[in-house]
């Protein structure tokens, strides 16, 4: 997933340190990510189903990450989409969970579901596989930003092809925090 695991008590793999920390280009990009919504005064909230929390987890692992992320939604199941972030239940039975109609619900959704501090979302929905889920095939990823006093959303379609879960997932969170940034600067 782009983090080196704990070293056990006998040592661990090299390049490994103590701790879960994502590799290099996950804390820069979330680093870069942080340092614009300070500057702009902005708290974040993250609506995640595919990344199981690990946009948010990105986020907090650097030291200060409290003055911009407000909290973290993970909403892996239908239920969860519908009863925390108000995604309506038709839309996932019209368009399944992943999809770009329910990614920019979910955006939506963790704005106003989120605190009044919260002024800038992404949400992050997909297959990580090894198989397709609803029809779609694995890698299939739909990423949506939403920014507070607008109901307008951004939305990037990507296809990662079947890489296996942890590269999906990986390069789901990754493109997440640029469109997060690129959200942030716009």
């Amino acid at each position: 997933m782009g983090y080196a695991r704990a070293r056990g008590a006998a040592g661990g793999a090299e390049g490994t340190t103590d701790g879960m920390f994502f590799d290099d280009e996950v804390q820069a990009r979330a680093s870069e990510v942080l340092a614009a919504c300070r500057a702009r005064g902005l708290k974040v909230a993250t609506a995640e189903s595919l990344t199981g929390g690990a946009i948010a987890a990105a986020l907090t692992e650097l030291a200060g990450a409290s003055d911009v992320v407000e909290r973290g939604f993970v909403v892996y199941s239908w239920e969860a989409k519908t009863q925390l972030l108000g995604v309506p239940w038709a839309l996932l039975e019209a368009h399944g969970a992943v999809s770009e109609a329910v990614a920019r619900a979910m955006a939506l959704g963790a704005l106003s579901a989120g605190h009044p501090r919260v002024q800038l979302t992404v949400a992050a929905t997909g297959v990580a596989g090894p198989g397709p889920s609803e029809g779609k095939p694995a890698g299939t990823v739909h990423l949506a930003c939403a920014r507070g006093g607008s109901l307008e959303t951004a939305h990037r379609a990507l296809a990662y092809g079947a890489s296996g879960r942890d590269a999906v997932r990986r390069a789901a969170v990754l493109d997440a925090l640029g469109m997060l940034l690129a959200c942030a600067e716009g």
